[in-house]
């Protein structure tokens, strides 16, 4: 018998969730599992990137349109969402690079934060947590914030010495680092386009690529098969539209190629403290035998 297992996905910023990973977090909602969202940040200081949003009136009210849209969001992906409550750093822009504005998410002490996460873990009592690796997947602070806080709450979860007052310890099983924007990824698409005559959206990405970094996909060890859920995962994505233009380079490759061409999700297993080998197709692979609920 498959018992019902728990993912907890952490993010940074509303829509997050439903550019990396969205399609695995449906597919395994599909399969009768528990799926949770925690949002670190309420997204407040993003930029309004749709033009068919780009009036003073939603600039204004940010915070309160970035909520209803991710609620809107984890309603057609069918996930559980938690706000953590901290306030968008913003991505710092100029040489030298102004200071982060005080009272934001990067900048509060992480075993505050961690805190914070420890109790939505234990409240949620999450098999398989997945964030983002070292680098925040880009260099935004809150990404990168995102990261550190994540691997706080793993390590602190399940000791009960540790925030005695955030609930009964549990302890996640494993912890996976997402990595949805590969070259080797962006290339496949990049090449199939050119070869049936269509402009490609990558092609500034790739000139601007070092051929001498290494490709995120080295660092891959689970490739989750969600094709069947792409078209969920990007109905999610428009949900949030400030950030997301439909017309956009984000729904320029069809569905059918990308089903056909790269129909997984990918991620990157950092910590394990079950019998893992990889490669793997599967968040849960090693817990479906071990756990019961």
């Amino acid at each position: 018998m498959v018992e019902k297992l728990r993912l907890m996905a952490v993010h940074a910023h509303p829509d997050d969730e439903s550019s990396k990973g969205a399609a695995t977090m449906a597919r395994y909602v599909s399969e009768g599992h528990e799926v949770m969202v925690v949002t670190c940040t309420g997204g407040e200081a993003g930029s309004i990137l749709n033009p068919a949003m780009n009036r003073p009136e939603v600039l204004e009210n940010m915070a309160e349109i970035r909520r209803g849209e991710m609620a809107r969001a984890a309603e057609i992906l069918g996930i559980q969402h938690r706000w953590l409550g901290y306030v968008d750093s913003g991505l710092p822009e100029g040489d030298p690079l102004p200071p982060l504005p005080e009272g934001c998410f990067a900048l509060v002490p992480i075993e505050e934060s961690a805190e914070k996460l420890v109790e939505a873990i234990r409240e949620f009592r999450p098999h398989v947590i997945v964030t983002y690796d070292e680098n925040g997947g880009y260099p935004h602070p809150d990404h990168i914030r995102t990261h550190e806080v994540s691997i706080a709450a793993f390590d602190a979860a399940g000791d009960p010495e540790r925030y005695p007052e955030a609930g009964e310890p549990w302890q996640p099983l494993k912890l996976y680092y997402s990595h949805g924007f590969s070259r080797a990824r962006m290339m496949t698409f990049h090449n199939a386009l050119l070869e049936i005559g269509q402009e490609s959206p990558y092609t500034e990405w790739i000139a601007k690529w070092d051929p001498n970094t290494p490709d995120v996909l080295d660092r891959v060890t689970t490739r989750v098969e969600c094709g069947e859920f792409f078209e969920q995962r990007d109905e999610a994505l428009k949900a949030h539209a400030t950030q997301i233009d439909p017309e956009s380079r984000w729904f320029f490759i069809p569905l059918e190629m990308q089903r056909r061409l790269w129909s997984t999700e990918e991620y990157e297993l950092a910590r394990s403290l079950v019998d893992s080998t990889v490669p793997e197709d599967d968040l849960f692979a090693g817990l479906r035998e071990k756990v019961s609920v």
